[in-house]
């Protein structure tokens, strides 16, 4: 993704009254689902205390997490600011009150689109898997059976530029964002990509937590957001050579929300756990099961090829 973000790290946050955290009744991680009237897209929201006071971490819909400003408490009721992208940079209000483990409130752009927001507690998918089962292909190397299209922008016709050629699913111009019809757990994910200079994609697990895929110039995008991260949250370990318009791979396994990446045999991020959805998810649903997405959206020339999973052993 390219979207602007903010940088966590430089995020002012307002002053105001030190609280305890029995009296922070939104302290931990929450799956978010904002309802305008035309739309329904995902949010996360992390709530923590830094020296009394709370801090926010947010999750829109298309950005990476940032830090919230000018943040209240005031018993059951949270409130804040952050700036979001719809179509350009959007000032945005978040408004909350918790109640038994939920979440409900309002989101208010600056453009006049407001927002139901509704919200749980972010499940903590502790889990292990023993043994694996054979990999199945997810491309059969031939046509889209067993992929569709997703809408990229609402309101607007679905254009998929996503083509079988040559044993190898190739996006011939930017346009939809494709899924599996087929819904996963934890897996282990094997796929083959090449990425042209200037080119820009992702991978999502669950469609949910991106790996990105990108050769974006050199100053675009940093260790967080650039090839190989989950995207705004984890920063690969170690650094590959760039290899634009040449093939390479991913081998993931996604267990939870404990995720390890081995990029062209080396392993750049181990077993490290994933806090939340990331920016362009289909949902926040995490304790469900969902479907590998690939985007489409942002520019041709991608391909990918050699896409097969293994799931646990029954």
């Amino acid at each position: 993704m390219n979207q602007l973000y903010l940088a966590i790290s430089c995020a002012l946050l307002l002053p105001f009254s030190m609280l305890s955290e029995k009296e922070l009744p939104f302290a931990g991680r929450w799956d978010l689902t904002i309802k305008t009237p035309t739309e329904s897209y995902p949010s996360w929201m992390e709530v923590t205390q830094k020296d009394g006071r709370p801090e926010v971490i947010i999750v829109g819909r298309v950005a990476s997490a940032h830090a919230a400003t000018g943040v209240s408490v005031k018993g059951s009721h949270l409130s804040f600011s952050t700036t979001e992208w719809f179509g350009k940079n959007t000032h945005v209000t978040w408004d909350m009150t918790a109640n038994g483990g939920k979440l409900t409130g309002f989101q208010n752009r600056e453009d006049g689109t407001k927002g139901k927001l509704t919200g749980v507690e972010a499940p903590k998918l502790a889990r292990t898997v023993s043994s694996w089962g054979k990999p199945e292909p997810l491309f059969n190397g031939k046509d889209l059976t067993g992929w569709k299209p997703l809408i990229t922008e609402p309101g607007k016709p679905v254009q998929n530029n996503y083509k079988a050629e040559n044993g190898e699913l190739v996006n011939k111009a930017p346009g939809a964002n494709i899924r599996t019809e087929r819904m996963f757990n934890d897996f282990k994910l094997h796929l083959e990509y090449n990425c042209p200079k200037e080119g820009n994609s992702g991978v999502y697990l669950r469609g949910r937590y991106e790996v990105q895929v990108e050769y974006e110039a050199a100053d675009k995008n940093d260790k967080m957001h650039g090839m190989g991260s989950i995207y705004g949250f984890l920063a690969p370990a170690a650094s590959l050579p760039a290899k634009p318009g040449e093939w390479e791979s991913y081998d993931i396994t996604l267990v939870g929300r404990r995720v390890t990446i081995v990029r062209d045999g080396v392993t750049t991020i181990d077993n490290q756990e994933i806090p939340g959805i990331t920016g362009g998810a289909l949902d926040s649903h995490e304790a469900e099961p969902g479907p590998l997405y690939i985007q489409g959206d942002h520019t041709g020339g991608m391909k990918y090829r050699n896409i097969t999973i293994s799931q646990p052993s029954r």
